[in-house]
């Protein structure tokens, strides 16, 4: 069995060790399923073997759980059925390890996540190492699914029902003291003691049974309507999970109805029951999507797949930034915290200094909350040098400039800076809508300029957008990439263009959102009905939270620059010009946008909104507004690949979700496409292109894509969903 070793000692206890080859971390592969299933089988027959331990032959984790990578390809390939009998190997797998009559113990050297966890939880007795990474969880819920392998029967049977429920619906990994108060597992004890452990425990029990296959046993805290929780576990919680998901995400659902109706069944009948709704799950595009783009694409970005590989790797010791405003000190935090020197440059240094204090107020919080010490805070802050003098940039390897996104102000700090960097020295900026490739014009080496567009705040937003301008070169490309790296950030590349990917895929969706205000719409109907379509903040209130001014300062650079009417945001710009020029409601930083914020109070919508554009009687419903967001990004997105802005589909996806708050239910724009179909999206553009202009009619890549049946990614259509009939 190549995926795991059997070895029994001289008192009839075998060690099954898992080692899946050529992977960093045991999966649940389906050659590790079959030697499994072998190795159970060889331990519950062979009378000279009186029980066995169960452990991982890898250092830094005992089982994470399903093979993604196999999952995935299950929407659009597997029948329902199909996919039911592929839980119920498993599950049997499990269920035949804990009825064979031999006492089963797993000693569990590392992580044991999702199968890792239900594997463990089949197990007699559980001994769990006391290193801090040694965290136990069932993380289905994060990539559309559930435990399949008994998760959500065998947890509540141990811990109540109440206490599973929360790790089942978010996917918290547990650490091992708190897994052993919940009573996840018997015992926390070093690595090195863990196989002994364990081994004793199956001498000393030979005739173990799990608590569930003894007569009379209950469930801790009762089951089914009656019990005591019944109302805040399961109406409670079916009300949490809509407000939470808006019914985007059938997991959760899924999970809260699989615990209440299989609790109250035989376990065996319950783990048939388990198979039939992850079944379901599989067979949903959600889940395939979340898996696709959230975890494996993800995992290759952030692993830097697509960096030219003939270029050295770079590691960074010292790096600048310019401009020490809330972008340049979220980049000179993160910067700090990855362990880089950091040189912050501003004007004045009250303003400099102002920058540095924004890296203390991050890190108190982190003290405050336990998840740093004194040591590390102040190291982090040393190493950060808050400045107004250029010459102290000497010795930086890269310096990103994040001013104001004005070009003449721009061009005066790139001057100012390759003035005193080295020739080696890579400059990024930092802007969201200029291109690289003219800010690069006032560069002597144009070939070492690149765009580093971060997103705000910088500690909490994964995502940097790597902007390649036109004379970027790969070895620029690649230490750019580097840094990312360094900095724990996942990273997209993009071509350079005015707005690049995510600033035009955003634009499209706050321009929509002024536009129906535009038409009357009822401002709270709009937030809403975005928040329904999953985005995380509404249209109106992120556009007051970047300033109403800026989408002016956006459109008359665009028009300055003779930049074609697409690239003007012509969609909204009335709507900005009243707010900003007559109203004098810049947005949030101005005390006053399409929100008021008084002190001490929650904002809220402005109420003037109603009377300045003219609320109609009439209003459409929800879902429509709700399509119209989701189409007009996607669409762009789709503008982008056809203009050659972003070149593969997966960077596409998760700068949308990561970048700016599209729906990951959705899998991105390209896969909301894909998961329709182009030629129903298509239908769906061309309607809404009658009802509300050309914004919405399709580009003729797209069409010609439709006409071929050609996808973005390899994948077949499942969304039901349409634009409602007017």
């Amino acid at each position: 069995m190549s995926t795991i070793r059997l070895q029994l000692d001289a008192a009839g206890v075998a060690v099954v060790s898992i080692d899946v080859a050529d992977r960093s971390m045991n999966v649940l592969t389906p050659a590790l399923e079959a030697a499994l299933a072998e190795a159970i089988e060889k331990i519950a027959t062979d009378e000279s073997i009186k029980g066995a331990v169960i452990t991982s032959a890898k250092s830094n984790a005992f089982l994470a759980g399903a093979d993604l990578k196999a999952l995935v390809s299950v929407y659009g390939q597997e029948t329902l059925q199909q996919a039911y009998g592929r839980s119920t190997r498993l599950s049997g797998i499990f269920r035949r390890l804990e009825t064979c009559g031999k006492p089963f113990a797993a000693a569990i050297n590392g992580l044991a996540l999702g199968g890792g966890l239900e594997l463990a939880l089949a197990c007699h007795y559980r001994v769990l190492s006391d290193h801090p990474k040694a965290v136990v969880g069932v993380p289905e819920v994060k990539v559309g699914l559930l435990p399949g392998a008994g998760g959500t029967q065998r947890l509540p049977r141990l811990i109540g029902i109440q206490q599973a429920l929360p790790l089942l619906l978010t996917g918290a990994p547990v650490p091992p003291a708190r897994a052993l108060e919940l009573g996840i597992v018997h015992a926390i004890a070093p690595a090195e003691e863990l196989a002994a452990r364990a081994r004793e425990w199956v001498l000393a029990n030979p005739s173990a049974r799990q608590p569930w296959d003894v007569k009379g046993f209950k469930v801790p805290g009762g089951v089914g309507c009656l019990a005591p929780h019944a109302i805040e576990s399961f109406q409670a919680g079916t009300s949490r999970i809509a407000r939470t998901t808006q019914r985007n995400y059938p997991a959760p659902p899924a999970i809260l109805a699989c615990v209440f109706e299989g609790t109250q069944l035989p376990l065996d009948t319950a783990l048939r029951l388990e198979s039939k709704y992850i079944a379901t799950l599989l067979c949903n595009p959600v889940a395939r999507n979340l898996m696709r783009t959230m975890f494996i694409n993800k995992d290759a970005a952030d692993k830097l797949a697509n960096r030219p590989s003939a270029v050295p790797k770079s590691t960074f010791v010292k790096i600048g930034v310019i401009g020490a405003g809330m972008m340049g000190a979220g980049i000179a935090y993160a910067a700090a915290s990855a362990g880089i020197d950091v040189v912050l440059l501003d004007a004045t240094q009250e303003q400099a200094d102002r920058g540095k204090a924004y890296s203390v107020k991050v890190l108190q919080r982190q003290l405050d909350k336990g998840a740093t010490n004194q040591q590390r805070m102040d190291a982090t802050l040393a190493r950060i040098v808050a400045t107004t003098e250029y010459a102290q940039l000497r010795g930086c390897e890269l310096v990103v400039e994040a001013v104001f996104e004005n070009r003449d102000i721009k061009h005066d700090v790139i001057r100012k800076a390759v003035a005193v960097l080295s020739e080696s020295a890579i400059f990024a900026s930092n802007t969201s809508t200029l291109p690289i490739s003219g800010l690069a014009e006032v560069h002597p080496r144009p070939e070492q300029f690149i765009g580093l567009h971060f997103f705000s705040p910088v500690e909490q937003m994964p995502l940097v957008e790597v902007i390649r301008g036109r004379r970027t070169s790969e070895a620029t490309l690649a230490q750019a990439l580097d840094l990312v790296a360094q900095l724990r950030k996942t990273p997209i590349v993009v071509n350079d263009s005015p707005g690049f990917f995510t600033s035009r895929v955003f634009g499209s969706y706050v321009d929509e959102g002024m536009a129906m205000l535009a038409e009357g719409i009822e401002p709270a109907l709009i937030e809403n009905a975005a928040r329904m379509a999953g985005m995380p903040v509404g249209p109106l209130a992120v556009c007051d939270e970047v300033t109403i001014e800026l989408q002016l300062k956006v459109h008359e650079q665009a028009v300055a620059d003779g930049l074609d009417a697409k690239f003007q945001r012509l969609t909204a710009i009335d709507v900005v010009r009243k707010m900003v020029r007559e109203e004098g409601r810049v947005g949030r930083r101005g005390g006053a946008g399409f929100y008021d914020y008084p002190a001490n109070e929650r904002k809220r919508l402005w109420s003037g909104l109603r009377d300045l554009f003219a609320v109609r009687e009439t209003q459409p419903a929800a879902e429509e507004l709700r399509q119209r967001f989701l189409v007009i990004q996607a669409l762009e997105g789709a503008r982008c690949v056809a203009e050659g802005v972003i070149d593969r589909p997966a960077d596409a996806d998760l700068g949308a979700i990561l970048g700016i708050g599209y729906p990951s239910w959705t899998g991105g724009v390209l896969s909301f496409i894909d998961t329709i179909g182009p030629a129903r999206f298509i239908d769906d553009c061309r309607e809404l292109a009658r009802r509300y202009g050309e914004r919405f009619a399709p580009p003729s890549d797209l069409v010609e894509r439709a006409r071929r049946g050609a996808l973005y990614h390899d994948t077949t259509s499942g969304f039901n969903i349409a634009i409602p009939p007017r």
